[in-house]
């Protein structure tokens, strides 16, 4: 079984990884009845931290028992990758069910996560998934859930094992969600602990949640930055930066600005994100920058005007710095998205 290739797509929102590391792969059993929302709502945070990114963060791959398409609980059916064979042990492997909530307890289902379980591997089960994970002997003794409408019926047939209210589970290596929405919450928290909560919170903004778990509940999550921080001072001042995009302040007017002196500001910005208020500064000009390249038609030099550059030859300079590429080929590589290869 070989993975397909990581899905980077271009977006107009950019957001580092802080050390993105090597790519995690995840594959997701659908099987007849899933909920198309619950996996989505799974799949979707990973295409996002790899586009704000611009790295392969994730990896992921979509399977059936037989290597059929599966019919979803809404009547559509969905294309797979491939058959489910047996994954490699850094894999995520989720099976993503909703009704008949027994066909995730399907043989060959339960028996690839039991092996990829036993060899140490990482399992889940999204919206009614818990039921393979069930007939797996893999959650006697852990906490775990599934959807609430679901629950009766799980307790009737696995009458030793009690699901928890709670929207997603983690108990090790074992991951439980109740489906819908609930995947999303799931999959924040898996990015947030592979790459920290001020990128998960910036996945969670790009999937239009205010509010996730260790985030703050503003609608920017504070400025997305600075996610984890109210000081006033440093709210003010990015507040006058994005009002400045176009004609930057200096330094020196900027803390004046807000009531203090250069040298304060500088030490607040570099113990709340690391950096110096110039180097923010230029981030957030340049983020515009990318922004405008991805979504409108203006020339690089309107651009570079736009972001407060005087020289397209120094924009692109920074642009080149900062993202790595030329702001000219960026803009000529963001075309629709490719069709995903499958393979039989």
């Amino acid at each position: 079984m070989t993975n397909s290739s990581p899905v980077v797509p271009i977006g107009a929102a950019y957001f580092p990884a802080p050390e993105p590391g090597p790519t995690r792969d995840y594959q997701f059993v659908l099987v007849p009845g899933f909920t198309l929302l619950a996996f989505a709502s799974a799949v979707e945070p990973l295409r996002i931290a790899n586009q704000l990114s611009q790295a392969p963060l994730y990896s992921w791959r979509v399977v059936s028992e037989d290597g059929a398409p599966v019919v979803s609980s809404s009547g559509i059916a969905v294309a797979v990758d491939g058959t489910l064979g047996q994954p490699d042990k850094d894999s995520h492997l989720f099976v993503c069910a909703g009704n008949p909530p027994m066909a995730a307890a399907a043989a060959g289902v339960v028996a690839a996560i039991k092996r990829h379980h036993r060899f140490g591997g990482t399992v889940g089960g999204i919206c009614t998934g818990a039921f393979a994970l069930a007939k797996a002997g893999i959650v006697r003794d852990g906490r775990f859930t599934l959807h609430w409408e679901n629950q009766p019926g799980f307790v009737e047939t696995f009458r030793n094992l009690v699901p928890t209210l709670n929207r997603f589970e983690t108990d090790g290596r074992v991951l439980t969600c109740g489906g819908g929405a609930a995947s999303t919450d799931m999959m924040l928290s898996i990015i947030a602990s592979d790459h920290g909560t001020d990128f998960a919170a910036m996945v969670s903004e790009m999937c239009l949640r205010t509010v996730m778990s260790g985030a703050e509940p503003e609608q920017r999550s504070s400025l997305a930055a600075l996610m984890s921080s109210r000081n006033p001072v440093l709210i003010a001042s990015i507040t006058l930066m994005n009002r400045h995009i176009e004609d930057p302040l200096p330094m020196d007017e900027l803390a004046a600005a807000t009531g203090y002196c250069r040298r304060h500001l500088e030490r607040l910005f570099r113990n709340a994100v690391g950096q110096t208020p110039g180097h923010f500064y230029r981030g957030l000009r340049l983020d515009r920058g990318r922004n405008l390249l991805s979504t409108t038609d203006l020339t690089l030099q309107e651009v570079a005007m736009a972001c407060g550059y005087d020289s397209v030859a120094h924009f692109s300079k920074s642009f080149r710095a900062r993202y790595g590429t030329a702001p000219t080929k960026l803009k000529q590589g963001i075309a629709a998205p490719k069709p995903r290869q499958t393979t039989a």
